[in-house]
């Protein structure tokens, strides 16, 4: 049976409203220590009132977010930018401009368990980088044969930075890709959507 699922892109003040509710995805999808929880609710919450935000929410017919992704345009100043660009222009100067330069950060992309597999992160990340102005969309990522890998791989991001430490954790690895912008479609996604905007 065919679901529908819309996609509703939520301004900065109405995203800040709904990072409660997108926290207990990000918790469902992430396992992450609930000591975490409260520090990466501020960062959600920061990251609205960064340059060119964007955020798309996948909500069912009956109303239930099962995923979501947001990001803003990158820049000199904030922390991801910065350290990636230290890193990158390190070893690869021209890379570190190319990629960094002109860059859409894909901050986070987070299904429900019970939908991934549905084309549901397929369809927020089309629609997050649909339309935008800049070069490439960037983003990081576990290392490993991980679902998240084999879905920004279909999109053609490829590894800039294959292993990188991120200040602070020191012992996860993370996978640095990029892509050029606009993104292409692969094929797949969930039954119907439809799309809304939230002010």
């Amino acid at each position: 049976m065919e679901t529908e699922i819309e996609m509703w892109e939520l301004a900065g003040p109405a995203f800040v409203n709904a990072v409660p509710a997108l926290m207990e995805i990000y918790y469902a999808a992430m396992s992450p220590p609930p000591d975490q929880l409260s520090g990466r609710q501020a960062i959600m919450r920061q990251h609205a009132d960064y340059p060119r935000f964007h955020s798309v929410t996948a909500v069912t017919g009956r109303g239930e977010a099962v995923g979501f992704a947001y990001g803003f345009h990158g820049a000199p100043g904030q922390w991801w930018h910065d350290v990636v660009s230290a890193e990158l222009g390190g070893s690869d100067p021209a890379g570190a401009r190319h990629w960094l330069g002109d860059s859409f950060e894909v901050a986070e992309v987070h299904v429900l368990p019970a939908w991934q597999g549905r084309g549901v992160g397929r369809a927020v990340l089309h629609r997050l980088t649909s339309g935008r102005r800049e070069r490439t969309a960037v983003l990081s990522t576990h290392t490993g044969p991980t679902p998240a890998r084999g879905l920004y791989s279909s999109f053609g991001f490829t590894d800039v930075l294959a292993e990188f430490y991120f200040p602070g954790s020191p012992g996860r690895a993370f996978a640095i890709m990029a892509a050029p912008l606009p993104l292409p479609l692969p094929g797949g996604g969930p039954g119907r959507v439809a799309g809304r905007s939230r002010e």
